[in-house]
């Protein structure tokens, strides 16, 4: 613990990381609270996969495209811009009924202007710290969004069931325009001045390590978005294998010891010096624990083989963070980590529906060999690509100079 003290006595390190994670809250209340509300609205959940299907789309497009706009107008303009933007679109969905066509246009527009706090933050990291103490950074900040996932559903749904889906929309944008100004307004934020990239749109995808840490993400978070839906069909009752009860309940009780498990393993395990097998490691650590489950549905051993499973999960996404932060130009880190977040939630909606298919067909155990399927997929592409990804023992995360040329060999 005396890493992260020491993180926490670094000036900004506190408000930067609490900050963004309150403005990436709404995140993970967003996609619970837009199911109910359009259900609710149109009656039926064919129109609010709909409406979360456009908006998927729109923050899949924007990841490169916003984070490329942080270094040619700046991080406090786009931030700004785009948060104000987004609450407004989101209050709007709250308080107007429109025919369901606008309904998803406007859902475009919210993926659209989505704010790209993640590569924000993530670029500011190196300038915030010391290079000895950036894996630690990472490793916490990959730890600290597991808050979101545990906590974001339980607010939306108590605020939804209590005070209505139209009060859920408006705190989520609260959340948005609050967080966000704390963000913004840190004086990291204004002093950090990311230099344009020189390279034109997609350049960056000439780093190897930035399209591994595109694709392997993206079968990474595409096994947990299918694990979540494998689970919640367990405790459904019925014919898919589940135990019947309490299924929601359940299905949370082991959801968030999943992300528990995640929470503890990046603060025990992400922080150590990474080599070009750690990534893989790490992957199968989480391997293990997902197929672990296919043994049985009962939630106590559920609960045991997926936080096991999830000691992996932080120090995975904390490995992707490093890879690319020691290979590519300060001035790209914006739009690598864009491309890199938008692997991830594409990586969401296949994830998802790859689930859905194997749930009506095989059940609950579908959806998690589906799963354990994605993170084979992960972990072989960690495996055949390691000559690339940089060994960092015994030296610290240095962003390459400008006028360098990449370090990683290309065969």
């Amino acid at each position: 613990m005396g890493i992260y003290g020491s993180l926490a006595q670094q000036p900004g390190v506190v408000r930067v990381l609490v900050s963004q994670l309150l403005a990436r809250f709404p995140f993970g209340m967003l996609s619970i609270i837009l199911l109910l509300h359009i259900q609710l609205a149109y009656g039926d959940f064919t129109s609010a996969g709909i409406v979360l299907a456009a908006q998927s789309v729109g923050q899949a497009v924007s990841g490169p495209l916003s984070s490329r706009f942080l270094g040619r107008f700046g991080m406090r303009r786009v931030l700004t811009l785009t948060s104000i933007v987004c609450a407004a679109l989101l209050v709007t969905i709250a308080l107007v009924h429109l025919p369901l066509p606008i309904v998803a246009g406007i859902a475009v527009l919210i993926g659209l202007t989505t704010p790209p706090v993640t590569p924000a933050v993530r670029t500011l990291y190196p300038k915030l710290v010391p290079n000895t103490q950036l894996s630690a950074l990472f490793s916490l900040d990959a730890a600290a969004q597991e808050l979101i996932w545990v906590f974001g559903p339980v607010v939306a749904v108590f605020v939804s069931s209590q005070f209505g889906t139209t009060a859920g929309l408006c705190v989520a944008a609260g959340f948005m325009l609050v967080g966000g100004a704390w963000f913004i307004l840190s004086p990291a934020v204004g002093a950090v001045k990311l230099p344009p990239s020189r390279r034109g749109f997609g350049a960056v995808l000439r780093y190897p390590t930035v399209v591994i840490a595109t694709v392997v993400g993206f079968f990474f978070v595409a096994s947990m978005a299918a694990v979540e839906a494998g689970v919640v069909a367990a405790f459904a009752g019925d014919g898919h294998g589940g135990s019947g009860g309490h299924g929601s309940m359940e299905s949370g009780i082991v959801l968030a010891l999943f992300a528990g498990g995640s929470l503890v393993g990046g603060l025990l395990i992400g922080h150590r010096e990474m080599r070009p097998w750690s990534l893989l490691l790490r992957i199968t650590l989480v391997l293990a624990g997902m197929l672990a489950c296919v043994v049985s549905l009962n939630i106590w051993w559920l609960s045991i083989v997926l936080f096991i499973g999830g000691l992996g999960t932080a120090p995975a996404f904390a490995a992707l963070s490093n890879i690319v932060a020691s290979t590519v130009k300060f001035s790209e880190t914006a739009e690598a980590y864009g491309w890199v977040g938008m692997g991830q939630l594409v990586g969401v909606a296949a994830g998802s529906a790859f689930a859905g298919v194997a749930i009506d067909a095989f059940g609950a155990r579908g959806a998690i060999l589906v799963a354990a399927a994605m993170l084979a997929a992960a972990a072989l592409c960690a495996a055949s690509t390691m000559r690339w990804i940089p060994d960092l023992k015994g030296r610290t995360i240095e962003v390459p100079p400008e006028t360098g040329t990449v370090t990683i060999p290309l065969a």
